[in-house]
């Protein structure tokens, strides 16, 4: 089956050799975002407000590629402080309904002054 890459200005462009999102028949990969505003590239402070720009920009490059959030199966949450776990888990549940996606969370150093980046693994009809 071919690759195919989604692009959208409404998320930040990849700082690497990478793409936003890929699709390959139903399943849909958004790489990880951060929490920077995809015009200004501002950060938030808060982890809540990190947590929920990344969710925005994950749903964008989701969309890139033919999915929604309510598409995602799994979630990879890497987070710089385990302390900030609450306020991360409390945005998903803002976010995401019941059945929630899978999600594994670990604890990592993140550049940048990012406290969270989240990516995402969907599948869709057809």
């Amino acid at each position: 089956m071919p690759r195919h890459a989604g692009r959208t200005d409404l998320a930040p462009p990849p700082a690497g050799a990478y793409s936003q999102s890929v699709r390959i028949g139903p399943i849909v990969h958004a790489a990880g975002q951060g929490g920077h505003d995809p015009v200004t590239g501002e950060l938030p402070a808060d982890v809540a407000e990190q947590t929920r720009r990344c969710l925005r920009n994950v749903e964008a490059v989701l969309q890139a590629s033919g999915a929604t959030l309510d598409d995602v199966v799994r979630c990879g949450v890497f987070l710089a402080d385990p302390d900030d776990f609450p306020a991360m888990n409390a945005v998903f549940e803002e976010v995401f309904t019941p059945p929630y996606p899978a999600r594994t969370t670990v604890f990592v150093g993140l550049a940048g002054g990012m406290r969270v980046e989240i990516d995402a693994l969907a599948v869709v009809e057809g």
